[in-house]
């Protein structure tokens, strides 16, 4: 996980991403435990309550989970809950406006299509 103290985006976000992007990875497995807020706060040199906001959000939409007295566990089905949650956001912030400037173009849905496919193959390269 990585903390970029000149992003715009809350510090508190960037650690529920991280921990998201651990989870995707298997860092952090379905049932395994995360670092606690503490351990979090120590190693980025952070308050601990912004830790927690950013553990306590994933916690609230069902990714996370507390083991009383023993810290924070990765819910089954946290991988399905993140990749959802992330499709949506890449859906909002990217296709739509591709759509939009698609169709200001003058583009086809299967115009678009192949210029994304193009795009793939040249990333592939």
């Amino acid at each position: 996980m990585k903390i970029n103290f000149e992003d715009e985006r809350p510090i508190f976000l960037q650690i529920a991403e991280g921990i998201e992007d651990g989870i995707l990875v298997g860092a952090y497995p379905e049932d395994g435990q995360i670092p606690s807020t503490t351990e979090i706060s120590v190693t980025y040199k952070i308050n601990p309550a912004t830790a927690l906001k950013g553990v306590s959000r994933l916690a609230e939409e069902g990714i996370l989970y507390k083991r009383r007295g023993l810290g924070m566990f990765v819910a089954e089905g946290a991988i399905r809950k993140v990749k959802q949650k992330r499709k949506a956001a890449f859906v909002d912030r990217h296709v739509k406006p591709l759509t939009r400037e698609a169709k200001r173009l003058g583009l086809t849905p299967g115009e678009t299509a192949e210029l994304i496919e193009r795009s793939f193959r040249d990333e592939e390269n």
